[in-house]
Formats: structure tokens, C-alpha cells, sequence
């Protein structure tokens, strides 16, 4: 059975990496070649797609960081696990949970993420 607390942990280091190089070679680990992962607000296919919707993320909310929340539990090759995103040590604003897939590597294949809270606008 794969460790699913280190694949959501990889997940998560991937988008907190600031650095364009740092956040490739997170995503290398975490990712299958042909990962894909969707949310409400986009669909990214592939290493570089999702390389870019993080550094959107990133830009659109600058000072934030991922954390996961409460436990991560998963059977077989599928994981989910909750997160929120905020500025360090204060309450976030933003949280979210997760769906993944993983190959027989333990890389993601596939992440289906769902917004459970977010800032009015």
C-alpha cells in the first residue's frame, strides 16, 4: 500500500515552492509524467501545466502557504486529505480537500481538488 501521508506531503511541498527550479524538482518527485489535477477553476495536464497553475496560485495569493489538515486517509491507489491556505501562523482564509490517484510508484496521477471555503467576493 503506498504512503499516503508522504504523497500528500510531496503534493503539498510542491505548492509551496517558490522557486521556479525548487517547485520543478517537487513536482518531479510528487507527479507522474502525465499527471493531471482539476479544480473549479482550471484543469492543468502534464508537469509544466501544473508547474504554472501553481505559480498562478502563488502569484494570486502572495505570502500564503499550503497545510494539510487533519489526517490523510486512503485505500488501494486513492487518497483524499483536506488543506487550507493562508498567510503563515494566522487563520486561512481559503481550505479545500483533495482526491488523488497514484500509480504503483506512489507518483500522482490524477488530483480532483474541491474549494469547501472560500473568501466572499
Amino acid at each position: 500500500m503506498p504512503d499516503f501521508e508522504t504523497i500528500a506531503s510531496r503534493y503539498i511541498d510542491s505548492w509551496n515552492q517558490r522557486d521556479a527550479r525548487a517547485r520543478h524538482a517537487a513536482i518531479e518527485q510528487a507527479w507522474a509524467e502525465d499527471g493531471r489535477y482539476t479544480d473549479p477553476l482550471g484543469d492543468s495536464e502534464g508537469r509544466e501545466a501544473i508547474a504554472a497553475t501553481i505559480a498562478e496560485a502563488q502569484a494570486r495569493f502572495p505570502g500564503f502557504v499550503f497545510r494539510l489538515t487533519g489526517p490523510v486517509d486512503g485505500h488501494h491507489n486513492l487518497c483524499r486529505f483536506a488543506w487550507e491556505l493562508g498567510p503563515e501562523g494566522a487563520e486561512a482564509p481559503i481550505a479545500g480537500s483533495d482526491v488523488a490517484l497514484v500509480d504503483s510508484d506512489g507518483a500522482l496521477k490524477r488530483v480532483v481538488g474541491f474549494l469547501d471555503r472560500v473568501p466572499a467576493a
